[in-house]
C-alpha cells in the first residue's frame, strides 16, 4: 500500500505516526514539513504561558538549558537543530520515536545518551492535560535538563542500571519467580524515575526549585508543586520512593526533594546496590502496573551478552 503524507502531526490524529506503527517502525525521522499552523500555534501557546513559570520555579540548570538550546518560542523545534546545540554539551541527542518504547529499550537509550522523543504535539484547544507525552513535554520539559553534565551523567547511570536489573534475575531458575522478581524491580525503577526525573524537586537556597520534567511541562502543576499546602514534600529516601505507588491523572500529592544532582547521582548508585542485593525483588504492590511488553523487554535482555559500558563517572 503506498504511503500517503498528511500535513499535520497532532497527537492521536497523525496518519504519519499510524503508518510508522503499522510498519513496525519505532525509531523514525521528524517530517518537519507536516507540522501545520495549528501545531505551531499549540507550541506558541504552551511556550508563552510556561516561560514566566519556568523563570519563577524551574531549577537554574533547566533555565540555562533552555537558553543553550535556543528553542524558538514561535514554532515546533526541529530535532536536528536541538541536537546541534545539545550534543556538544553532554553527548545526548533527542531520538524521534513513533510511540511507546518498551522499558528496557528506553533505559538502554539513556545509557547510550539518546532520549526517545515524541514528535507529535497536543491540540491547541487541549493544552492542560495529555495522558501520553508529546514533543512539548519531551523537548521543552526533558531536554533542557540534558544540557547539564551532572544531570546527564545521572541519566546514563540510570540507564546502566537497566542492565544490572536484567542481570539480577539471571540466577533465579524458576520462570515464575524470575518474572515476579523482574516485575518488582521494574516497578521500583519506574517509581524512582517518576519521583525524580519526572516529578523531582531540589533544594535551592532557602526554598525549592523544580527539575522534574512532568512538572516543567505542566502550567498548573509546576505552581502547585511548590506553592500548594496540599502537597507533601519530603527529602528523598530510597525506601520510600521504591514502595510508593503513583497515579498519573491528577496532581501529585507527594513529592521528594534532593539536595543536588550529585545527591541524585548517588541515589542511583544506591538503587543499583539494592538491585544487586535483591532488595528490589519484592517491593510494595500497586501502581504502576508492569505491562507484558516491559517485562518481556527485561527478561529478553537478561539472556543477551553485554556490550561495552557507556562512559560516565565512576
Amino acid at each position: 500500500m503506498p504511503t500517503v503524507t498528511f500535513a499535520d502531526l497532532t497527537t492521536t490524529q497523525a496518519p504519519f505516526i499510524e503508518q510508522a506503527q503499522h510498519d513496525g517502525q519505532l525509531f523514525i525521522y521528524q517530517p518537519y514539513e507536516q507540522y501545520s499552523e495549528r501545531n505551531h500555534e499549540a507550541w506558541r501557546k504552551l511556550y508563552s504561558r510556561m516561560l514566566p513559570r519556568w523563570q519563577r520555579y524551574a531549577n537554574p540548570a533547566f533555565q540555562r538549558g533552555v537558553q543553550s538550546l535556543c528553542l524558538d518560542p514561535n514554532a515546533v523545534p526541529k530535532l536536528e537543530d536541538v541536537n546541534r546545540f545539545l550534543q556538544p554539551l553532554t553527548g545526548f541527542q533527542a531520538k524521534p520515536v513513533s510511540g511507546y518504547v518498551p522499558a528496557f529499550l528506553f533505559f538502554d537509550c539513556l545509557r547510550n545518551r539518546e532520549f526517545p522523543t515524541t514528535i507529535t504535539i497536543r491540540d491547541a484547544d487541549r493544552l492542560d492535560y495529555l495522558p501520553e507525552p508529546d514533543i512539548f513535554h519531551d523537548v521543552a520539559g526533558h531536554v533542557p535538563m540534558h544540557t547539564d553534565r551532572a544531570f546527564a551523567e545521572t541519566l546514563v547511570r540510570f540507564g546502566e542500571c537497566a542492565h544490572t536489573a536484567a542481570d539480577a534475575v539471571d540466577g533465579i531458575s524458576d520462570p515464575q519467580k524470575r518474572a515476579a522478581a523482574m516485575t518488582s524491580i521494574i516497578r521500583a525503577m519506574a517509581r524512582f524515575f517518576w519521583f525524580t526525573i519526572e516529578f523531582g524537586l531540589m533544594r535551592s537556597g532557602n526554598g525549592i526549585s523544580v527539575y522534574g520534567s512532568g512538572l516543567l511541562s505542566s502550567y498548573g502543576e509546576i505552581h502547585h508543586s511548590v506553592e500548594s499546602p496540599e502537597v507533601q514534600r519530603y527529602p528523598l529516601q530510597l525506601e520510600w520512593v521504591i514502595n510508593q505507588g503513583f497515579e498519573i491523572d491528577h496532581y501529585q500529592p507527594l513529592l521528594f526533594i534532593v539536595d543536588s544532582f550529585e545527591h541524585l547521582y548517588e541515589s542511583v548508585h544506591e538503587l543499583e546496590r539494592w538491585m544487586k542485593d535483591g532488595r528490589l525483588n519484592n517491593v510494595a504492590p500497586g501502581e504502576p502496573a508492569v505491562n507484558e511488553r516491559d517485562l518481556e523487554s527485561f527478561l529478553k535482555a537478561s539472556h543477551q551478552p553485554r556490550s561495552g559500558r557507556s562512559l560516565s563517572r565512576s
